[in-house]
């Protein structure tokens, strides 16, 4: 069911509608009009519900139960509240896990990283956690429906950080270690998931109508107030905003310069000064210059804006790789956004390791509802890491050459160029690598009206130095390519395989609509069963930024231009 049903409808309001359905049948007669009230308990009854379509009905059961035994009348909030928190308290213990495995069982340097790795990714997936829990428990249970986005959004980052700890462990010891330590992790988030997804299925059986794209975008603009901004917006944020598009000057909190001539010299050292407990925007303005330093917006500093002079005179560069330094992939990054709501404008983040480094992030991000505007993002090998939750990228240039969009997020990128480099010999370049690991996971990639074009120096070779969309990273990969320009830099084959071990052709949710150029012919695809070359507009429509990732509720806040809908 797509997710224009689920943004729209309290789907768990009619859970319980559906509930208490079931309880009353369980109750009412024997078939000789008398009353029934042997069945099980509304409270079991509704376990036994929500846990039927899970993925994991033995696990759900286990978790529930308990719950419904001790309150017979718990309703589907308290079930919910409950299946978060058993999750929670999974992924602290993987946490220790991570913490005695680094501290103890190796020597290895990279080893080392890698659990420190897993152990970062494991808080962040606890604070997304925290977000869920703290939200259902101030949400009345008629409105949570339409908590269903943002509680997906929490509920897959959690499983995209447990794939990322797994995914950067070497160590064969150590990677079976926190295999058995997150396995209950991935099975309490994954039903968790369905729990959410599977009650649009009960709409059909009590009469509910579908509401189509344009009563989406209607509920979209109802959320915003007359000037065009989110109705909860504050005052100053508005007239921030309001400066930014009109191309006044904003007056920033602190500013950054290398010739001193601001409060700092670094950027590292502004975001150090993010005042405890702060709120609204902060504000950090980066003089012209090149600053070579390794950033990271932490989890704590919310709402930051962050702009430059333009993103060829404001650049974050730096080099740090997997091949070369021996580095995880996620600590390679340049700059890394984990904070929720941050911004960037007018700003470059490069990583210089260039082809012999491999793995080598410019920009990583797992900031929830962040934008990236004006921006250029340069590197060679997995260039831009949309790592998890919401990110949206407008009017920007991103470079590389393997895997160089990629993640396991949801990432939309409106309005850019995308540059395809030369990359070393005997490789060839993939411009997109998504690693969506569960079919529930509303996570995935949109590329919508951008330019893909190979560079200067693979020009001259492009039509034998192999370059494609992209490839499949985990199995249930979803990425979409529409409405874009693309050159002949593309092979007529459009995607490639992950591996022969894994191709993650069939499981894959891949789409083409509407896109121009000789690269954009796609008369000699690839057969896949993943793969569809969508004609429907209807269709269409869902991987646009309303129904895609419930952009008409946050990005008017990020202040820049969007499109909501289908460009044309």
């Amino acid at each position: 069911m797509g997710r224009v049903v689920v943004a729209s409808i309290s789907v768990i309001l009619v859970v319980g509608v559906v509930i208490g359905v079931v309880a009353t049948v369980s109750r009412g007669s024997d078939g000789n009009g008398k009353e029934n009230n042997g069945g099980l308990a509304t409270g079991l009854k509704a376990v036994e519900t929500l846990c039927g379509p899970t993925e994991y009905k033995d696990v759900c059961m286990k978790t529930l139960s308990p719950i419904a035994e001790k309150n017979s009348n718990a309703s589907p909030k308290d079930l919910m509240k409950s299946t978060f928190e058993a999750a929670f308290n999974e992924v602290n213990k993987a946490l220790e896990k991570s913490t005695s495995l680094g501290n103890g069982v190796t020597n290895s340097s990279y080893d080392k990283l890698s659990m420190g790795g897993c152990k970062e990714v494991m808080d962040y997936a606890g604070y997304s956690l925290r977000k869920a829990i703290l939200k259902v428990s101030k949400t009345e249970i008629w409105s949570l429906g339409q908590l269903s986005e943002d509680l997906n959004t929490w509920l897959s980052s959690v499983l995209a950080y447990k794939s990322t700890c797994l995914d950067e462990i070497e160590n064969p010891e150590l990677k079976k270690a926190m295999e058995d330590a997150l396995q209950d992790t991935n099975k309490i988030t994954a039903n968790a998931l369905g729990i959410i997804e599977e009650v649009s299925k009960f709409l059909s059986k009590i009469n509910f109508t579908i509401p189509s794209f344009e009563d989406l975008k209607k509920n979209s603009r109802r959320l915003l107030s007359a000037d065009g901004y989110p109705t909860w917006f504050s005052a100053a944020d508005r007239k921030l905003l309001a400066a930014r598009s009109g191309n006044q000057q904003v007056k920033p909190n602190v500013v950054v310069a290398k010739d001193g001539s601001g409060q700092f010299k670094t950027i590292s050292e502004a975001i150090a000064a993010y005042p405890k407990n702060h709120r609204g925007r902060f504000v950090i303005y980066v003089k012209a210059g090149i600053y070579k330093e390794y950033v990271t917006v932490p989890q704590k500093a919310i709402n930051v804006y962050m702009y430059g002079d333009g993103p060829r005179k404001t650049i974050v560069t730096g080099d740090k790789n997997f091949a070369i330094n021996g580095i995880n992939t996620m600590n390679t990054a340049t700059f890394a956004a984990i904070g929720d709501g941050f911004i960037a404008r007018s700003m470059a983040f490069q990583n210089t390791a260039g082809a012999a480094g491999h793995q080598a992030v410019a920009l990583r991000v797992a900031s929830d509802m962040s934008a990236f505007y004006n921006c250029r993002i340069d590197g060679y090998q997995d260039t831009l890491y949309y790592h998890a939750q919401r990110s949206f990228y407008r009017n920007c240039v991103i470079s590389g050459t393997i895997d160089f969009i990629f993640g396991k997020g949801t990432a939309l990128i409106q309005n850019s160029k995308i540059i395809v480099r030369m990359g070393a010999p005997n490789q060839f370049n993939t411009v997109t690598a998504d690693g969506r690991e569960n079919k529930l996971m509303r996570t995935g990639l949109v590329i919508q009206n951008c330019n893909i074009v190979a560079d200067a120096r693979l020009h001259p070779q492009r039509l034998t130095y192999k370059s494609y969309l992209g490839r499949p990273w985990k199995q249930f990969a979803k990425t979409m390519v529409m409405e874009s320009v693309i050159s002949d830099v593309i092979n007529p084959d459009g995607w490639t395989i992950w591996n022969p071990t894994d191709p993650n052709s069939d499981l894959s949710e891949i789409r083409e609509y509407r896109n121009t150029g000789v690269g954009g012919n796609t008369n000699r695809r690839v057969k896949w069963k993943g793969l569809q070359l969508v004609t429907d507009r209807r269709v269409a429509e869902q991987y646009t930024a309303g129904p895609f990732f419930d952009g008409g509720k946050w990005i008017p806040a990020t202040g820049g231009p969007f499109t909501l809908g289908l460009r044309r």
